[in-house]
């Protein structure tokens, strides 16, 4: 079924934000080809200029490799703080001036203003509100107003920098069929280059493969696609509510004092909740341990830290904690990892600090894991924990 004609959703992405928050802190980088990231001999580029981006360089790329590329760009060492507090900005921004609205990323927002069009014009309230939150941040934003999330989108990538857009319900798949097929969300390399080979270079090409054939080609996934290029999209607009925190915990059939298992069940607890996180596109800026004895008493330990959502990263931070509160010599009933200070993010490493090989392993490590579930993956480091204590 076509989207329904009621509805308008207005897509909103900051434009290179992480680059745009440097600027603003340090205006002498207006103009200049700017790379954020790690610049050691394994930094990643994690957000880059236009200007930057004239020369072929991306996100992701080696830090080495863009700087040959553009050997005079300016690397800048990332900021989260610096971007949570401007993108708590934004949000405060749209907060409070839309009904309802979904934030799907650090520098993303969704937009519900379905029923509104009676009382606002949505085209000219689109214009208001980006020109409000540039008023208020000093953020360059793009956004595109549709009828679905994914038209939006699209349109919205299509329009930057500093760009907007409007697609009339009805011009859905008319818009997309002039795009190339890696337009599409969802279309990674390994599908575009099998439509390539077979001779589908364009949406519109694509929308018209009979449904039987896009399953045969890619399974399942390959019926969302096939909606997808025909500009169909029925999923909501998700109220955003800031999580407050994520926890886990175990008590155990036995009290212990095995550092060993206690190491490993850390380790397993950690991965857990850090894989969610990196699922709901949040990074953690706090991590905590709680410890309770064999008497009940019950300790907690925390710790801030610079936000991400790195089994690794913050696993070191977690069993330092544990070292820290651990000075009783009784046995341990339960122990427990809770991170807190959530804010959106959608980089699955710290592409500051890691390798363009590390941030490959997690996101086929999280694919995995999503495919065949949380536990079909797991850190050597957590395996002790099958034993039954």
């Amino acid at each position: 079924m076509p989207t329904e004609p009621n509805r308008n959703i207005i897509h909103l992405d900051l434009d290179t934000f992480f680059v745009s928050v440097e600027r603003r802190i340090n205006p002498k980088l207006i103009g200049k080809p700017v790379l954020v990231g790690g610049n050691g001999d394994r930094g990643v580029v994690a957000s880059c200029s236009y200007e930057a981006r004239k020369f072929g360089i991306r996100s992701a790329m080696p830090m080495k490799a863009a700087l040959r590329l553009c050997s005079h760009a300016v690397v800048v060492r990332g900021d989260y703080e610096a971007y949570s507090k401007y993108s708590n900005l934004v949000t405060d921004v749209i907060r409070d001036r839309v009904p309802l609205f979904e934030k799907s990323s650090i520098d993303e927002f969704y937009v519900d203003m379905t029923g509104m069009e009676k009382f606002f014009g949505c085209s000219l309230y689109s214009k208001e509100l980006k020109e409000a939150i540039y008023q208020e941040s000093g953020l360059p934003i793009s956004y595109a107003l549709a009828s679905n999330k994914l038209i939006g989108k699209v349109a919205t990538n299509e329009v930057k920098p500093n760009g907007q857009l409007e697609i009339p319900f009805g011009n859905e798949r008319s818009y997309l069929a002039p795009l190339k097929v890696d337009r599409l969300p969802g279309v990674g390399d390994k599908t575009k280059i099998l439509l390539i080979n077979m001779g589908i270079h364009k949406i519109e090409t694509l929308a018209q493969i009979p449904i039987p054939l896009m399953i045969n080609l890619l399974g399942k996934p390959g019926i969302d696609l096939h909606r997808k290029a025909n500009g169909i999209d029925e999923s909501p607009v998700v109220p955003f509510h800031e999580a407050k925190s994520i926890s886990t915990e175990h008590t155990f059939q036995q009290d212990t004092i095995d550092l060993k298992f206690l190491h490993a069940e850390l380790s397993r607890m950690t991965e857990k909740i850090a894989f969610q996180l990196r699922s709901e596109n949040k990074l953690t800026g706090c991590v905590a341990v709680k410890i309770r004895y064999s008497d009940f008493d019950t300790i907690s330990v925390q710790k801030s830290i610079a936000y991400c959502n790195q089994d690794h990263v913050i696993l070191s931070v977690v069993k330092e904690l544990f070292t820290k509160g651990n000075t009783r010599r009784l046995l341990i009933r339960l122990i427990g990892v809770r991170f807190s200070n959530l804010i959106p993010g959608n980089y699955q490493i710290n592409l500051f600090q890691d390798s363009a090989a590390k941030i490959s392993l997690y996101q086929r490590i999280d694919s995995i894991k999503r495919q065949f579930g949380e536990n079909f993956v797991q850190k050597a480091s957590g395996f002790d924990n099958r034993k039954t204590k």
